[in-house]
């Protein structure tokens, strides 16, 4: 069983995507743009303004993302854009939080102050939803097609975890 598990930055997507897969005793997939930038020796920031003139570099962690969690027969893919680049996944989960609950996600994992962290943020998305669209075609606004949608604002990631649990479990395919 493969599982894809996508959402903005600050929804729990790592966190809830590394609970459900010590529950199911999955690999995660989870490489992100912070592994890549570390595998070439740049920052984050050094990362994202390079994705952001070259598309091969979201093309090459795309790729490798979805080579990873289909190496295994059972999998747990957690990205931006897993529930549209793993088009084998068996279940599709959206995670969504309002703006202001990521803000403070953000800071409380990465500092500084919130409004930084909410502009940052904004920017962020504006980019990556620029990028996505360029690239791929993919409106990452546009999730209606997920299995299931979770709004994490009032959970905790093990509670969002047991709620994708409990929703495969009565849903078996």
């Amino acid at each position: 069983m493969r599982i894809a598990i996508s959402g903005l930055s600050g929804c729990g997507n790592t966190s809830t995507s590394t609970a459900l897969a010590e529950m199911l005793g999955f690999p995660l997939i989870n490489f992100t743009f912070k592994n890549l930038a570390e595998e070439k020796g740049l920052s984050f920031d050094e990362m994202c303004k390079l994705a952001k003139e070259d598309d091969n570099v979201d093309r090459e962690l795309d790729n490798r993302q979805v080579a990873m969690a289909m190496q295994h027969e059972n999998s747990i893919l957690a990205s931006r854009l897993a529930i549209w680049m793993l088009k084998d996944a068996d279940y599709k989960i959206f995670l969504e939080a309002s703006d202001s609950v990521r803000a403070k996600r953000i800071q409380k994992r990465e500092g500084g102050t919130l409004e930084e962290q909410s502009a940052r943020t904004k920017r962020r998305d504006e980019e990556d939803h620029k990028r996505y669209l360029k690239i791929y075609s993919i409106d990452n606004s546009s999730y209606d097609f997920a299995d299931l949608v979770i709004n994490t604002d009032n959970l905790t990631a093990d509670e969002v975890a047991n709620k994708i649990y409990t929703y495969i479990k009565d849903n078996r395919r």
